[in-house]
């Protein structure tokens, strides 16, 4: 399999490599939050907004400090559960160097395609490219023990979760597959993709029904539908867990919303994001 060094991979980089030593040394913003920062903008490059890093080369400290600040926003849009986003709720900056239109609306309707972006940016880039800048600005910079991952404040992060960054030789070889770009199936659990419905009592809604209604809303979007199975003789299933092929297929059902309504054959079906409780 093809590979590439640490120190190839950091000439590849050099250019947000750059960006994220601004974001840390030179304006001494938090390190947990700059990473998430530069992996929301990386997404943003596979998502119709090319060479966003290579544009910000440019501009000033002040002005990069407001563009990452507007990032912040973003990110802080993606944890809300139910935020109130206007629909001209514009980011300027961003959308002036990019000579594109970009809302916090976009963010809110596509949240957990962007959220599952950012997951996949911080554990297969970032988590590599910046080591040894983070090494610097914490003063970790000799491994008593080898490959003991550094320990970044702020992570794990109560939505992003937690991503392991080992300090490595320069000589250290990384497997090219994988290494670069984004797609909605990357590094995606079954939960990621799993909505949870519930039904009303006395109008029970077969695992057909909800087959056709979402095939209907999304095309061939359905993976699996599991069915309330402790159900007492005579009673009908209240809810279920639906498994959809991708994350953007979760965003398409919820459009923004935290509980989506629907109605098929009379009957309702209310939909929200599956978590997982233990």
């Amino acid at each position: 399999m093809a590979s590439i060094t640490l120190e190839e991979l950091h000439a590849y980089h050099a250019i947000d490599r750059s960006i994220f030593s601004r974001l840390v040394i030179n304006l001494r913003r938090d390190l947990a939050e700059s990473m998430l920062v530069m992996a929301m903008w990386f997404w943003l490059e596979e998502t119709g907004y090319p060479n966003i890093i290579a544009k910000l080369m440019n501009v000033s400290d002040p002005v990069l400090e407001a563009l990452a600040g507007e990032a912040v926003t973003c990110l802080n849009c993606l944890g809300s559960t139910n935020p109130t986003v206007p629909h001209n709720a514009i980011l300027p900056l961003t959308a002036r160097i990019m000579e594109k239109d970009i809302s916090l609306l976009m963010f809110h309707q596509n949240r957990f395609s962007t959220i599952n972006g950012i997951k996949n940016f911080m554990t297969t880039v970032c988590s590599r490219i910046f080591t040894d800048i983070l090494q610097h600005v914490t003063g970790n910079t000799s491994q008593v023990t080898p490959n003991q991952p550094l320990i970044i404040p702020g992570f794990p992060h109560s939505l992003f979760g937690s991503v392991t960054i080992v300090p490595r030789a320069m000589d250290h070889d990384f497997p090219i597959g994988g290494l670069w770009g984004w797609h909605p199936s990357n590094n995606v659990t079954e939960d990621d993709r799993t909505l949870f419905l519930t039904f009303s009592r006395g109008f029970p809604v077969l695992e057909e029904e909800i087959r056709e209604l979402f095939t209907k809303m999304c095309g061939v979007c359905v993976d699996s539908v599991h069915m309330q199975d402790n159900v007492a003789r005579g009673e009908q299933p209240l809810f279920a867990k639906m498994v959809l092929r991708s994350v953007s297929n979760v965003d398409q059902v919820l459009n923004g919303r935290r509980i989506a309504k629907f109605r098929i054959n009379g009957k309702h079906i209310w939909a929200r994001k599956y978590e997982r409780r233990e």
